[in-house]
């Protein structure tokens, strides 16, 4: 039995935005990944929790941004894992809830440049392919021995933030053009990020 390839693409989404969208289209069509699964992770250990919005709410945005695509998925996986959550742990519990998939790892390149300070990091490296994503002004090395198994995807650069969404939204700019329109309705009719 052929196993399915799935790409495990974690963040907080707060908010999910078009370039979050773009690049699981991409990898979705030219690389070997049948499926990408967006995971909401509730508390990234590295960074700051300030401005992140309920768990919950995010993952409805995240849900609601997928509703017309066939091939990209959300999961809940790390609401019901200890926190904060890791994602050695979360790659663990998949690989044990899927055996008739094989994983990989989807991280962009700005992680990449910090990944030596992940837990577990060498044990992911050794456990799951892993897939970098371009972001501008990044530069990524892959040491020798791991090009087997890491990846930098000659994608299309996106340029989009989280971050810089929610700043605009609270200036009270229109950002219906970078997040899915389902999710900018929801945002608006919730009043959220104001």
């Amino acid at each position: 039995m052929n196993k399915k390839e799935v790409g495990l693409f974690s963040g907080s989404f707060n908010p999910i935005h078009v370039g979050h969208l773009m690049m699981a289209n991409y990898v979705c069509e030219f690389t070997r990944l049948e499926e990408v699964w967006f995971v909401v992770t509730p508390h990234n250990p590295l960074k700051e929790s300030g401005e992140l919005l309920d768990d919950e709410l995010r993952l409805q945005m995240v849900r609601l941004a997928l509703e017309d695509y066939e091939r990209i998925y959300v999961s809940d996986v790390e609401f019901h894992l200890p926190r904060p959550s890791y994602t050695i742990d979360t790659v663990t519990k998949l690989r044990h809830a899927h055996p008739d998939k094989n994983f990989t790892l989807i991280i962009g390149e700005d992680n990449w440049t910090f990944f030596n300070r992940w837990k577990a990091y060498q044990l992911l490296i050794d456990t799951v392919p892993i897939l970098i994503y371009p972001r501008l002004g990044e530069t990524v090395t892959i040491p020798e021995q791991y090009r087997d198994t890491i990846q930098l995807v000659d994608a299309p650069i996106v340029e989009v933030s989280s971050t810089f969404i929610r700043r605009s939204i609270r200036e009270k700019r229109n950002m219906r053009a970078f997040v899915p329109a389902k999710v900018y309705d929801f945002i608006e009719q919730n009043g959220l990020y104001r």
